[in-house]
């Protein structure tokens, strides 16, 4: 898609607002899921029609083109306006689909299934948590970032093993699969951010 078009692509959104008197003059009408906002990335859209694994590049590369054409600067009027809102949807949109559990967790909130804010997801699985405990131990107890690496290599496969799971669920749209392995895959990221941002001494919080 040249520049041209993602212009025009982008000015739909922007002009459709127009066309529905529900929506406040100084917002852009929203697609229904963030999926529709790359077309050329995910032609698909969501699951189970399109893959829940996505080439990270190929959308990066296209949500730079889209925020280029909806640029403010480059409209006027109220047109602006539109453009500022749409140019906020469509950092939201990306943001949430380059990530991983934040798709996930996305894509469950489509369908009603809420595990992003709700506090009571957790995993029933006594072993999981007996790992999740074992592991903010081995956190706080290293001595330096060279101890953690073996942890981090194993953890990076735990969640490479959760992903694996999260595209065969979301492929055969088995919902309660995908929250499951969603809520586990949210002990893992916590996990990767905790190994991360670790200094020695630093009380570990593994919030899942």
């Amino acid at each position: 898609m040249d520049s041209e078009l993602f212009e025009l692509h982008i000015k739909a959104y922007v002009h459709s607002a127009n066309m529905n008197r529900q929506t406040p003059r100084n917002e852009a009408a929203k697609p229904r899921t963030h999926y529709e906002m790359f077309p050329e990335s995910l032609p698909r859209g969501a699951p189970p029609a399109g893959a829940f694994a996505i080439d990270l590049r190929q959308l990066r590369r296209e949500f730079l083109r889209l925020q280029g054409a909806a640029h403010p600067d480059r409209h006027s009027g109220e047109l602006r306006s539109r453009a500022e809102a749409t140019s906020t949807y469509i950092n939201e949109a990306y943001r949430t689909l380059q990530d991983p559990l934040l798709r996930a967790q996305y894509l469950l909130s489509l369908r009603g299934i809420d595990v992003a804010d709700d506090e009571t997801a957790t995993v029933e699985d006594p072993e999981l948590l007996m790992q999740v405990l074992e592991t903010r131990e081995t956190i706080e107890e290293a001595q330096a970032e060279e101890d953690l690496e073996p942890l981090r290599r194993e953890n990076d496969a735990r969640i490479a093993a959760s992903l694996s799971v999260l595209e065969k669920a979301f492929e055969a749209d088995d919902l309660p699969a995908a929250k499951s392995e969603a809520v586990k895959l949210r002990y893992w990221v916590n996990i990767r951010d905790s190994v991360q941002n670790w200094e020695k001494g630093k009380p570990v919080v593994l919030i899942h």
